[in-house]
């Protein structure tokens, strides 16, 4: 059983298709990236798979199960991290690493495993959240996902103001990740990261998924172009 499979997904907004007949899939243990420019239709994809948006028609399933109709328990089987993180500001970053925790009924964080990513993302978890630079709301969103117990990591440009280390590090988190059985569904506009971690690969273009499988039949296909260049090729004459 796929830990998330999209059938045929048409999002429609009034005369608007923002989602033309999507397909896409991912097993455990696997790391799926989502490429496309934006307005491509990612974002949309990702609300549906999280239920902040209903889809017009097709099937979107978590481990399985319906993720409109199921999304209260579902989301607790899920860690998803935004490209622009908002915080509480009068809250601290280790309070809002609790209350994302909470939210999903997942308890307190292993006491370890919450030393372990606050010190390799090199945060300071007491902090009033106003204090924070973007890349450190990023590392708040990003240590609540890696603590949790989640099984399916939906990451939306989640590197987006970190430095290169701090890049690093995430990408070596997600390599632990997916040793570990855990799904990952990597949107990211660094092709060098995607190239770095991802099993499999689906390019969207305006609301439609133009190309679908593994980096290796990526890689083939695109006869000595890297992946970037692969990626820029489908846009080219499009509009």
């Amino acid at each position: 059983m796929a830990t998330f499979e999209i059938r045929s997904l048409v999002k429609r907004f009034g005369k608007f298709t923002a989602l033309d007949g999507v397909n896409m899939s991912a097993d455990a243990g696997e790391v799926h990236a989502f490429l496309g420019p934006n307005g491509a239709g990612k974002t949309t994809t990702i609300r549906c798979m999280l239920a902040i948006l209903k889809a017009t028609s097709g099937t979107v399933t978590l481990f399985g199960r319906d993720a409109w109709k199921d999304a209260v328990e579902l989301h607790r089987r899920v860690a998803f991290v935004p490209g622009d993180v908002n915080l509480w500001g009068n809250l601290t970053g280790g309070e809002v690493i609790d209350l994302f925790l909470s939210m999903r009924r997942a308890g307190k964080p292993d006491k370890a495993r919450y030393d372990k990513y606050v010190s390799l993302f090199d945060f300071d978890p007491g902090k009033k959240c106003r204090t924070y630079s973007k890349g450190n709301r990023q590392k708040v969103a990003l240590v609540a996902a890696l603590v949790s117990d989640a099984e399916l990591f939906i990451l939306d440009e989640p590197t987006s103001g970190l430095d290169p280390l701090m890049e690093k590090i995430f990408q070596d988190s997600v390599l632990e990740l997916k040793q570990s059985g855990r799904t990952v569904l990597l949107s990211s506009h660094i092709m060098s990261e995607v190239e770095k971690l991802a099993d499999t690969v689906s390019i969207i273009r305006g609301g439609k998924v133009v190309e679908n499988g593994t980096m290796a039949e990526l890689t083939s296909k695109a006869r000595g172009k890297t992946l970037e260049e692969l990626f820029l090729s489908e846009y080219e004459g499009a509009g």
